[in-house]
């Protein structure tokens, strides 16, 4: 028969196994899990104090396990914000613990009152775990799978209900017993407690391994030095695009970039200097793209855009746009200007066939003086005979 002391004793175990499967984890430095692994030390600390204590725990033992289980309660919802690229500490919410538990000094010490104590711990219990569940559905990805923030919302919640019963009943003098005294409200309260409170630990790793295969996903996605996509990502993308944009019937141009004299660059300033120009030359561009365009990185200095919604004319007036930007704005007092092709994609095109005819406009404008944007159009057939074929 499970009795309370069993109840804690397993919740105990459950919590040093989370400070093990957590602290495994702190290598990888995601935000937040260095705060979870404390919080869970610390309710293993409150929990073993108070099963030392046995049934009938002094009065410095239930303030002392207070205080630490609600500083690891604090600790948990600091971490969630903290995993979430929130600012972790809220001078309110620590005023408001600070304030409870003066009150609970109060109660045990001044006028003790064991149910508007238990009611005070209660509430704030039940408060940092509704804070973890609303941060955990507020700021789930959009992509992706959302299993785990759910998982963790949904534990979170469940022990929140259970909580703030348990502070209703104290607000209104229900009688309580001490934790570990056999009653079917202990049995209750802890089998809950062995329910939720692991569920919420492993939904913590579960978020924390989902945050890992994102960062992988972008190492693999993203180009490091310039912020775009590489090319396998950028031709995935862009196919994707181009089957949407032929479902809807809207329009769709491509332009391809490339930095002009850039081998002139690095041999003449070094290589340094080279990335600096790429990373620079990126962040102009990027930043003056709609939203809904993409850039990606083909190879070396070469880029390629996909302008969605855009019509030929539409894109090169574009490209044209941050060609100048680009010009104007020399990183490191070395100019950089680029040359680039622009074609749209026409019905039944492959990604692949458009890509060769940009390329071949920005060919003709690497041949005619570069600093120029050429559009398709412009390349007739004697033009491309005649220009060596360039390489993506």
């Amino acid at each position: 028969m499970l009795t309370p002391l069993i109840l804690v004793g397993i919740v105990i175990m459950s919590c040093l196994m989370s400070v093990g499967i957590l602290g495994s984890l702190l290598r990888t430095g995601v935000p937040g899990i260095g705060r979870w692994c404390v919080a869970h030390a610390l309710l293993a600390t409150a929990l073993a104090w108070m099963l030392a204590a046995g049934a009938q725990p002094g009065q410095f033992t239930t303030f002392g396990a207070a205080f630490i289980a609600l500083t690891a309660l604090l600790l948990l919802v600091q971490g969630m914000r903290q995993f979430f690229g929130k600012a972790y500490a809220r001078h309110d919410e620590t005023a408001a613990f600070v304030i409870a538990f003066a009150a609970v000094v109060y109660f045990t010490y001044v006028s003790p009152n064991m149910g508007a104590k238990i009611a005070l711990v209660s509430t704030l219990l039940a408060y940092a775990r509704i804070a973890v569940g609303t941060l955990a559905l507020r700021h789930a990805p959009r992509d992706g799978a959302r299993y785990p923030y759910r998982f963790v919302a949904a534990a979170a919640f469940l022990g929140a209900l259970f909580h703030i019963a348990r502070a209703v009943a104290g607000g209104f003098g229900v009688p309580q017993m001490a934790m570990l005294e056999p009653s079917p409200w202990n049995v209750l309260f802890l089998g809950l407690a062995i329910v939720t409170l692991p569920c919420m630990s492993t939904g913590m790793v579960m978020l924390a391994h989902d945050q890992l295969a994102r960062k992988m996903e972008q190492l693999a996605s993203i180009d490091e030095l310039t912020g775009a996509l590489m090319r396998r990502a950028f031709m995935e993308k862009a196919n994707a695009l181009l089957r949407e944009a032929a479902a809807k019937g809207t329009p769709v141009s491509i332009a391809i970039l490339d930095i002009d004299e850039f081998k002139a660059v690095n041999d003449a300033f070094g290589h340094a200097v080279g990335d600096r120009i790429l990373r620079h030359f990126a962040s102009v561009v990027s930043a003056r793209l709609r939203s809904r365009d993409i850039l990606g990185r083909l190879g070396g200095e070469e880029f390629a855009i996909i302008c969605v919604d855009a019509r030929k004319r539409d894109a090169a007036a574009l490209t044209n746009e941050l060609r100048l930007a680009v010009e104007r704005s020399p990183k490191d007092g070395v100019g950089c200007t680029f040359s680039a092709g622009v074609e749209s994609v026409m019905p039944g095109d492959t990604l692949e066939v458009a890509l060769a005819r940009a390329d071949a406009a920005l060919y003709l404008a690497k041949a005619t003086g570069r600093n120029r944007v050429v559009t398709a159009p412009e390349v007739d057939e004697r033009d491309v005979e005649t220009l060596e074929p360039h390489r993506l």
